[in-house]
């Protein structure tokens, strides 16, 4: 034959980026990259050909496509619709055509809960939820369980350059609703510090990955690709460097901390920003919130806070710093307070920092 014979270690596609912390960058997956990712997947959702899937999200995002890529490999059915725009048009097809898969990102599922009575829409053969490419708030998780019961939902970690790395069993989820759980099938992990030792259970570290779901590295970036690999023991043992830094407790769950380049660093101290934020969302009447260091001629950098509240609150920026200093130390309650109607976010629902516009004086909370 004229055609190149295709084998598994072929490039079979490139998949950018969100872009949400800079350029987006090509991923180079291969044939046995994405099986394998598939598979262990499929594994712990036990998807079987009786399942349909819903899929509102981008094909060019990862989690979208591989929604298709799955369905191909399980042999069952994939609805294709062009996003959430719509919410009671979708909800309807979950009822209409038995649907029973629904990948969700954070902003799908507050629309959901905000239509109050998404419950009498008849999705009782709905069997499982996942949520992947940014973290839930724990409120809108525990919102989730009480009005739908019935329904499995899968709190999962992943990024671009390996499709999925952990996923949490849902029947953990109230026990442990903060976490994205242990490694999938076929992955491991290990948190390691800035020497690249092991951390212990309880200590921040970067998140490093191993297993046939890696990447082959960045479209015409050799240097980027060198930089995101740690060599293993022998040539294709290799281990990713995620950039995402978490804790771990003593069963192995990994906690989401923030990102690398995203700590805060006020006053000498290193701050997570995802410390402040769980510590905003225990607040009664905050939805969401979001938290970043901006430059501060005295502290370097100061905690700067973006809160949307439920409508109706009459919670105030003083309420605000006051019940923050009820969980965090005095030097993490954020000195900026913006409150907001929402938090932008990208179609794969990651906040869009760049939407978020340098802190200006006169927004700043006294």
């Amino acid at each position: 034959s004229s055609f190149p014979r295709c084998v598994d270690v072929d490039l079979a596609c490139l998949v950018y980026t969100s872009g949400s912390t800079g350029q987006p960058k090509g991923v180079m997956c291969s044939h046995y990259n994405i099986v394998s990712a598939c598979r262990s997947v499929i594994q712990y959702l036990g998807n079987t050909e009786d399942d349909v899937i819903l899929s509102v999200l981008p094909l060019s995002f990862s989690y979208g496509l591989y929604q298709v890529l799955m369905c191909f490999v399980f042999g069952g059915t994939v609805i294709l619709e062009p996003g959430f725009v719509y919410p009671h048009a979708s909800l309807k097809r979950i009822s209409q055509e038995k649907v029973t898969g629904f990948p969700i990102v954070p902003s799908i599922l507050a629309t959901i809960l905000r239509l109050g009575h998404a419950s009498a829409y008849g999705i009782s053969r709905l069997r499982y939820m996942t949520n992947a490419g940014a973290a839930l708030p724990e409120p809108l998780v525990r919102r989730f369980r009480s009005l739908f019961p019935h329904v499995a939902f899968y709190s999962m970690y992943g990024l671009t350059e390996c499709k999925r790395v952990s996923y949490l069993p849902p029947e953990d989820l109230d026990r442990l609703c903060s976490s994205v759980g242990r490694a999938m099938p076929n992955c491991e992990v290990r948190l390691v510090n800035e020497e690249g030792r092991e951390v212990q259970p309880g200590a921040v570290g970067e998140l490093i990955v191993r297993g046939s779901n890696l990447m082959q590295g960045y479209w015409h970036d050799p240097e980027g690709s060198r930089d995101t690999f740690r060599p293993g023991a022998y040539h294709s043992d290799r281990w990713l460097r995620t950039g995402d830094l978490f804790t771990s407790d003593a069963e192995g769950n990994l906690y989401h901390a923030g990102r690398r380049d995203d700590m805060i660093k006020c006053r000498g101290e290193r701050v997570s920003p995802r410390e402040v934020e769980a510590a905003l969302l225990r607040i009664g009447g905050i939805l969401e919130a979001a938290v970043r260091g901006v430059p501060d001629e005295a502290d370097g950098q100061a905690i700067a806070a973006f809160v949307v509240v439920s409508p109706g609150s009459d919670l105030t920026l003083p309420d605000i710093k006051r019940e923050c200093s009820r969980y965090l130390e005095s030097t993490r309650v954020p000195r900026h307070i913006k409150l907001l109607d929402r938090l932008p976010r990208n179609d794969r629902g990651k906040i869009d920092w760049k939407e978020l516009h340098p802190w200006d004086a006169q927004e700043k909370s006294t």
